[in-house]
């Protein structure tokens, strides 16, 4: 739209990523700052939505621990994302998966999908 704002976000958007959809099986290392120390911090889990374009792009990645579940959301193009690593491909036919929150145990299960060579 604006040529001034897309010429800035295009300096961001240069970070390499796998592709990523809804039913993915993700693995998003994370930096974390506690007090003068940094470290990264894997965060595991089933991908339910993606939201937003371009550098505003953002994903919701969901996990069961401890019996609790865990939804966060990442910024893609943060600086805080180190790297994302796609598990497993989920054979989905919907676009947000919020059904799952309902769902526990083997109910929560994905089928992976099958690609060609």
């Amino acid at each position: 739209m604006n040529p001034i704002i897309d010429d800035l976000e295009s300096k961001f958007l240069d970070k390499e990523l796998p592709e990523i959809n809804p039913g993915d099986t993700v693995k998003v290392f994370v930096r974390i700052v506690e007090g003068n120390k940094e470290r990264t911090q894997a965060f595991e889990g089933t991908v339910i939505k993606k939201h937003g374009a371009g550098i505003n792009k953002t994903i919701t990645v969901r996990k069961v621990f401890q019996g609790v579940g865990v939804e966060r959301v990442f910024l893609l193009y943060s600086p805080r994302i180190e790297k994302i690593n796609v598990l497993r491909r989920g054979d989905v036919r919907r676009s947000k998966l919020y059904y799952l929150r309902e769902r526990s145990g083997k109910a929560t299960r994905i089928k992976e999908k099958i690609e060609k060579r």
